[in-house]
């Protein structure tokens, strides 16, 4: 899995152009779906717009990201037993469904109502991104996999950036439409997948002994390596939220106005969408484990260099791209690791790091609030320590020691063919020129 690449270095419009079919489908429902993301953003204003108490307000959005934290474990199983392509149809057309009814049940007296079905939503919705993780990894060439999440997260980031000005326009018309252009992108997407996505079998579990049976999730249980990776996840995911929620308290706190957190809002934006891809080229085919622990590492040191924010924007915007360079070189590459797992064992791989992330992004909020209520300014170097942590947690767990295997769960696992049905012939892709295996493209049949 970690094996040193020696392949040259190629570049960005190289690895575009090399980008099969049914990956850019894919990228662009995930792009679509993105545009219409404005509940977890606005979910807040929309129920206090609909004489929710603040409380209230908030109760519901911890509903909806707790409901996203286990759609994604949801997510890893439904794949490994339905395929790719079924999960992030069920997910996006359920998601679509509970948030065009939310509108509906947005009235007081039926809070409790509205509580389960945001948090359902949050379930559904979330689901897909396991299933889109793995098709992602199975159809891009191996050798272009890490660009292929890079350019998964430059859709999902383009999305996150353009959606508020969508929503800005939409919340002038009608705040139900919101919601209704939210299910109706879920929608859209669920569509795309049904006619453009390749068909896809579930894996089943390979045959073991009974006395050895492991079911579930118990191998990642065992999977030391990986449960290291994942503290990595989530400590650098706590770590990263942190210029959304400890940072415009320090900027107000230092006497700065409003307008330079928008400046690092749009600085950051603008370096990932234009930078990661260039990025990425460089770092692809260096070592996981060293492209993961040095990206993580600069990501803490850049959140540590918010210490210098008293003394005016320089130091914000140099630490704010330090911080972002972090996040393109290590974001790709770990995003990318789980899905060099075996077939079998896969899908609930993925789904756990899925999980992990989206807890870290969950509490981060409130542990940064706990932690600048009791360090102010003290809390940067606290996350550079963390980052030099978690960097160390992502280069022990994405390393295979070869001498170690035997106590890893999954290399124990025979790796099975992959759960694309392919054809036996080989076909010439088109825009590659390239041999390939015939994939079953989906009709809607």
């Amino acid at each position: 899995m970690n094996a040193i690449r020696t392949d040259s270095r190629t570049g960005v419009f190289a690895a575009l152009r090399q980008t099969p079919r049914p990956v850019v489908y894919l990228l662009v429902g995930v792009l679509v779906n993105q545009l219409g993301a404005f509940v977890q953003t606005f979910l807040v204003l929309y129920l206090t717009h609909r004489d929710f108490s603040i409380g209230q307000a908030g109760l519901a959005l911890t509903a909806y990201s707790a409901g996203a934290v286990f759609g994604t474990m949801l997510g890893g199983e439904l794949t490994h037993r339905l395929g790719p392509r079924s999960t992030i149809i069920a997910a996006m057309t359920g998601s679509s469904v509970l948030l065009a009814f939310i509108p509906l049940l947005a009235t007081p007296g039926m809070f409790a109502v509205l509580l389960a079905a945001v948090g359902a939503a949050g379930l559904v919705t979330q689901s897909y991104r396991p299933a889109a993780a793995l098709m992602l990894g199975d159809l891009m060439p191996e050798e272009h996999r890490v660009m292929g999440f890079s350019m998964m997260r430059i859709a999902l980031n383009g999305g996150a950036a353009l959606a508020p000005l969508i929503a800005a326009a939409v919340i002038l018309i009608d705040w139900n439409l919101l919601l209704w252009l939210d299910a109706a992108s879920a929608f859209t997407y669920a569509v795309l997948a049904l006619l453009l996505l390749p068909k896809v079998t579930a894996v089943q579990d390979a045959p073991e002994p009974a006395a050895e049976r492991r079911t579930g999730y118990g191998v990642i249980l065992r999977d030391r390596r990986y449960q290291l990776f994942l503290a990595s996840v989530l400590i650098g995911s706590i770590i990263y939220v942190q210029y959304t929620v400890a940072l415009p308290l320090n900027i107000t706190a230092d006497g700065h106005s409003t307008g330079l957190y928008s400046a690092v809002l749009v600085t950051a934006s603008v370096v990932l969408i234009l930078c990661e891809l260039k990025i990425t080229s460089y770092v692809e085919h260096l070592r996981a484990p060293l492209v993961g622990a040095v990206g993580t590492a600069i990501m803490g040191l850049g959140v540590a260099g918010y210490s210098f924010a008293e003394h005016g924007a320089a130091p914000i915007l140099l630490a704010t791209v330090v911080f972002v360079l972090g996040v393109m070189i290590n974001g790709p590459t770990m995003f990318a690791y789980p899905s060099t797992f075996p077939s079998a064992v896969k899908a609930r791989y993925i789904g756990t790091h899925q999980a992990t992330f989206g807890l870290g992004m969950a509490l981060g909020p409130t542990l940064g609030v706990l932690a600048w209520d009791g360090l102010g300014s003290g809390i940067w170097p606290l996350c550079g320590v963390l980052g030099l942590v978690a960097a160390w947690c992502a280069y022990a767990g994405m390393r295979e020691d070869k001498a170690d295997t035997s106590e890893s769960e999954v290399s124990e696992k025979p790796d099975v063919p992959t759960d694309m049905e392919v054809s036996d012939e080989a076909d010439t892709d088109a825009a590659t020129g390239t041999a390939v295996s015939t994939v079953k493209s989906g009709t809607g049949a």
